[in-house]
């Protein structure tokens, strides 16, 4: 990117929350936490000082298939970047004091989540798309997991998953790509040659709606709806892409019309489509009056029921696509958006897109794939509700209201 000042620049290791046990859940997140305190090289506040002090960010993220360590830097200073990134990586000194003291950071950190309730309902609805599997347990870990994760466990869990065919380094920005790649390759060239790590299968098994209510004294209820959906790379994926624009993703969207804008149900009213290397899931989600509840699950799923038995019009269906591309575009005149976008796709598909190869692709969907998409996803028998609130009414009188037309 020729004409930015800026480089963006992320180590990623295809390892997350799908590749741990109950026993140990949590420990990738724990484990990130535990490369910003120090290595052989740079103490903890050194690493932060270096970075920050010419102007930088540093940050790092978990999710249930990656792990990504991540810095945005003024480009004159990519090498600086590497060096302290890469340390981070490879000779991380996980000090046995720092293993506790971040132990109890992350316990607040879990009950935060269980405190917010906007953030903590999307964890029941895992629970429901995904029970007792890695992946419908919560990243973070549990208490009890937490609890019992030691500074050799942490270390072993390195050991054997941040390995060379596991770590992909993504950079964007003013850079001279030959010289990072040589930087790359020096930096890394006695990372162990494992094979690639494995995680278990999702199991998708369900045959009947399920609800999960968490009672809490809230003002509003919170409310997730979710159903299996697409891996990531489904010939699919653009056309649930689309539906995801049409029903929930922006202020045009239909729920947000039906919900918002005509009816006053909810003041936040969305959808999201989460796509996994097996697996995905289609989630609805919203913050609902209390008393109106029933009424906007209704509606809701008249919505999914209308947009599966009839096309869209062909004036939203072109209004979705060129939203869908433009905020592609729009994101990427931002270096770290092209930097997280090249380097997910890298490390969960081995293949990096250009904008012409979406542009592409997203052209050849039509009317058709969208229903299509919806008749797959939208089937009563796969619905999953997870709700917290005061909740008046209990399971056996939301069940009632769990229907999706003919």
């Amino acid at each position: 990117m020729a004409n930015m000042q800026s480089l963006s620049l992320g180590i990623w290791i295809k390892v997350g929350g799908r590749y741990e046990t109950f026993q140990n859940k949590g420990v990738s997140h724990f484990l990130e936490h535990l490369l910003f305190k120090g290595t052989k090289k740079y103490s903890c506040r050194k690493i932060k000082e270096s970075i920050e002090g010419v102007g930088g960010s540093l940050n790092g993220f978990t999710s249930e298939e990656l792990t990504c360590y991540l810095v945005k830097i003024p480009a004159r200073y990519l090498n600086l970047a590497l060096d302290v990134l890469s340390d981070m990586v490879v000779n991380p000194l996980l000090p046995k004091l720092e293993v506790e003291k971040e132990k109890q950071v992350i316990l607040e950190e879990l009950k935060m989540y269980k405190d917010q309730p906007q953030s903590y309902v999307f964890e029941l609805l895992d629970e429901l798309l995904w029970p007792n599997q890695p992946i419908g347990s919560p990243i973070i870990g549990t208490v009890e997991s937490l609890t019992q994760t030691n500074r050799q466990e942490i270390s072993l869990f390195k050991e054997r998953h941040y390995t060379a065919p596991n770590i992909v380094v993504s950079a964007a920005g003013l850079l001279d790509f030959n010289q990072l790649e040589k930087n790359v390759a020096k930096v890394f060239s006695g990372q162990k040659k494992d094979n690639p790590n494995t995680f278990l299968a999702a199991r998708e098994t369900q045959n009947k709606s399920q609800v999960k209510l968490f009672r809490k004294d809230t003002e509003q209820t919170h409310l997730t709806l979710g159903f299996h959906s697409f891996r990531r790379d489904h010939h699919l994926k653009h056309a649930l892409g689309l539906l995801n624009v049409i029903l929930g993703a922006n202020m045009s969207s239909r729920l947000f019309n039906e919900l918002r804008e005509k009816r006053g149900l909810a003041y936040e009213i969305g959808t999201q489509a989460r796509r996994f290397y097996d697996t995905g899931a289609f989630i609805v989600h919203a913050g609902i009056d209390n008393r109106k509840v029933m009424q906007a699950i209704e509606l809701i799923l008249k919505e999914l029921t209308r947009i599966r038995e009839n096309l869209v019009t062909e004036d939203e269906f072109k209004r979705a696509k060129d939203f869908y591309l433009g905020q592609l575009l729009l994101a990427l005149e931002d270096t770290m958006d092209n930097m997280l976008w090249i380097g997910e796709t890298t490390v969960t598909q081995d293949k990096t897109y250009t904008i012409a190869d979406i542009i592409s692709e997203v052209k050849k969907v039509t009317r058709e794939d969208l229903k299509e998409t919806a008749k797959q996803i939208f089937r009563e028998e796969k619905i999953n509700l997870a709700l917290i609130g005061p909740l008046a009414d209990g399971e056996k009188k939301i069940y009632q209201h769990l229907h999706l037309g003919k």
